[in-house]
């Protein structure tokens, strides 16, 4: 199957050091002066005015804004802000109308909140697994290539893998006939272990199922001491599952680099695995408004394609 061979083969690469010449052939193989990749918009950026009724911006506004204010063509979307529409064809249909009016492409759809698709509990596992049927078809009729779910689950380790793949398949044998993807994010817990989740995808068998690699979701455990995975480690390892990336953002200093996250180191492990498709930018810090920490993430995005390109 397409996930084991990835996996042996990311297995017998992973060894091998990081260096700049990855990027230098990734980049030469966009052909003359095109992006080494793309950016998008996470909708989580703007989770706080969007949560802010008096800034009277919703989720039908998302694509105007995202292209308006900040010259970017295509959005990802967190369910959390049309919980209710996913099967309303009138409220999907104007959201499609307005991306297609603005010529803003709709790529992924952030699931959260329907259950733990590794739950140990077989009815409730079944459940979550069900309950994602509405996104995918949701995705399918807003022309994503993706939805974005949790691979949460309890128990220990192994068991923990082999019941949130159990889940992981069965969501994307659903997924698969309508050509969509399921990607799993690392967001807390063990799905927050790169070598956990490369696994877990691997155990799936499904080419339909990946990763969506956050640059800064290494959350293993949280608290007064948290507990964190490295982050650069982890991207490799999910690099070779990756259908989406997520460039992650808190704060930036005064060169406008972010703080937390060489993004010119970890850029250099997403373009060796010959990814070149879009990042998405999700600003979640709060020493800037969300929409100046969009733009100084995007302009950072930009930086580094022009490094990458220029070889």
């Amino acid at each position: 199957m397409t996930n084991r061979r990835q996996f042996l083969q990311f297995a017998s690469a992973s060894a091998a050091s990081l260096s700049l010449a990855p990027l230098l052939r990734a980049a030469e193989t966009t052909g003359g002066g095109s992006a080494p990749f793309k950016i998008s918009l996470a909708q989580w950026s703007l989770h706080r005015t969007l949560r802010d009724e008096s800034k009277g911006l919703t989720n039908l506004d998302f694509p105007r804004v995202t292209k308006e204010e900040f010259g970017i063509d295509a959005v990802e979307y967190v369910n959390q802000f049309f919980k209710d529409k996913a099967k309303d064809q009138k409220y999907l249909s104007e959201l499609k109308t307005r991306c297609d009016d603005l010529g803003v492409k709709s790529l992924l759809i952030m699931c959260d909140g329907e259950g733990r698709l590794g739950d140990p509990d077989d009815a409730k596992r079944t459940q979550a697994v069900e309950n994602h049927y509405r996104w995918v078809d949701a995705a399918k009729f807003l022309g994503c290539h993706s939805i974005r779910v949790n691979a949460s689950s309890a128990g220990s380790y192994d068991e923990q893998m082999k019941l949130a793949a159990d889940g992981l398949r069965r969501l994307s044998e659903y997924a698969k006939p309508q050509g969509l993807n399921v990607i799993v994010e690392n967001h807390g817990g063990l799905s927050s272990n790169g070598a956990w989740l490369a696994g877990t995808i691997a155990k799936t068998e499904m080419d339909n199922c990946g990763t969506l690699p956050d640059f800064g979701n290494f959350y293993l455990s949280r608290g007064k001491e948290p507990k964190m995975y490295d982050r650069y480690k982890g991207v490799e390892e999910l690099m070779p599952y990756a259908k989406a990336v997520s460039a992650k953002s808190h704060d930036f200093d005064e060169n406008g680099n972010e703080v937390h996250t060489d993004y010119f180191k970890m850029m250099d492990i997403v373009l060796s695995h010959g990814y070149h498709g879009y990042v998405g930018i999700e600003y979640e810090g709060g020493k800037v408004s969300e929409y100046e920490g969009i733009r100084l993430t995007k302009a950072l995005l930009e930086r580094v394609a022009e490094k990458v390109a220029k070889g």
